[in-house]
C-alpha cells in the first residue's frame, strides 16, 4: 500500500505509511421555522469530507519501513513540496493504493514537528478535504419536481385563511377542507386566536388551516 499525492501528472509519495488515516464524512441539513409548526430539517446533500493523517520524513531511508527509495527526499525538500501545495489554488490528487481512495483534494492543514534525539526527522500532520467541480448539474424533471413537490407540501400546510364577514367555522371547513364536519380540526389550531367560543370568530381573523 501506498500514499499518493499527484500536481498533475507529477506524484509527490509519503515514504512512510501513516498508522491511520481518519476520513469524516456529514451531511447537511437546511433548518426552516414554518409559523404554527416549528422547525422541520432538509437534507442538503452531502458535505466536503475531511481526510487527515500523520506521519514523518525520515533523515535516512529504511528499507525496513520506507516505502521507495527512487522517490525518497530529503524531509527538509519534502516538506517544501508539501508547503507548495499548500499555498497552490489547484487541486491535487490523492490516492491510497490497494483502496478505494483517489479523489480531487486540497492541503488545508499541514502541521510539522520535530523530537528530540531524532536529528533531521520531520514528522507532520496533514489535513486534506475533498473538491468537487463548482459547476451546476442539470437535474432531470422528475427529480426536480419530486424536490419542488416535497416544499409545496409543506406550504399547504401552513396555509393560513382570513376570516371575512358572514363566516363560521363549519362554512370555512366546508369551504378550504371540503367538508362541514372538519371545523373542530381548525378550531383546535387556531384556539388561541378565537378563544374559547368556537362560535365567535371575528372578521380579520387569520386561520391556519389543517
Amino acid at each position: 500500500m501506498s500514499f499518493t499525492l499527484k500536481d498533475g501528472n507529477t506524484p509527490f509519495q509519503f515514504p512512510v505509511n501513516p498508522e491511520e488515516v481518519n476520513i469524516s464524512r456529514s451531511k447537511g441539513y437546511e433548518t426552516v421555522n414554518m409559523l404554527e409548526h416549528g422547525e422541520f430539517d432538509f437534507a442538503q446533500g452531502e458535505k466536503v469530507k475531511e481526510i487527515t493523517f500523520s506521519s514523518f520524513f525520515p533523515k535516512r531511508f529504511d528499507p525496513s519501513y520506507c516505502m521507495d527509495e527512487k522517490s525518497f527526499l530529503d524531509p527538509r525538500v519534502a516538506m517544501n513540496v508539501l508547503n507548495t501545495f499548500l499555498i497552490s489554488k489547484k487541486p491535487l490528487r490523492f490516492i491510497i493504493s490497494e483502496t478505494g481512495v483517489n479523489v480531487p483534494v486540497f492541503i488545508v492543514s499541514l502541521n510539522s514537528s520535530f523530537r528530540g534525539g531524532e536529528t533531521g526527522d520531520i514528522y507532520f500532520d496533514l489535513t486534506l478535504r475533498t473538491w468537487r467541480d463548482s459547476k451546476v448539474e442539470k437535474v432531470g424533471s422528475a427529480a426536480s419536481g419530486s424536490k419542488s413537490g416535497s416544499r409545496t407540501d409543506l406550504k399547504k400546510s401552513s396555509k393560513t385563511y382570513t376570516v371575512k364577514s358572514g363566516d363560521s367555522l363549519s362554512k370555512i371547513a366546508k369551504l378550504e377542507l371540503g367538508s362541514s364536519s372538519k371545523w373542530n380540526e381548525i378550531y383546535k389550531l387556531n384556539a388561541k386566536i378565537i378563544g374559547s367560543d368556537p362560535n365567535r370568530i371575528k372578521p380579520g381573523q387569520k386561520l391556519v388551516m389543517p
